[in-house]
């Protein structure tokens, strides 16, 4: 659905993915989506250029996130949002299949 709303299957999978995790980089993006390094990071540099996105670097690695300073920023979550609450639970964890945080001490893990 995204797709068809931006026009790009890639950017729709970046902003899925930015609003799962929150913070994410730029290899999760193409682990988690299927899609080649410069697919990626040409739609990650286009949104930061239009001011969507923000990115900070934490050693060498480039994390991006949106921008909460634009204005566009609540109403495109908004559309995201209704995207992604839709997804069953099955797509979702297909999709964001990294952890971002660390599992806690002593929690098994269920495979």
């Amino acid at each position: 659905m995204l797709d068809k709303l931006f026009g790009n299957k890639t950017l729709a999978m970046i902003f899925l993915n930015l609003f799962h995790y929150g913070e994410v980089y730029s290899g999760l993006i193409e682990k988690n989506t299927g899609k080649g390094s410069r697919a990626v990071l040409n739609q990650l540099s286009k949104m930061e250029e239009a001011g969507i996105f923000v990115s900070r670097e934490v050693g060498r690695t480039r994390l991006y996130q949106f921008n909460r300073k634009s204005s566009f920023i609540k109403p495109l979550k908004e559309i995201i949002n209704i995207t992604y609450s839709n997804m069953s639970i099955k797509m979702k964890e297909e999709m964001f299949k990294e952890r971002m945080r660390p599992r806690a001490k002593g929690k098994e893990v269920i495979k």
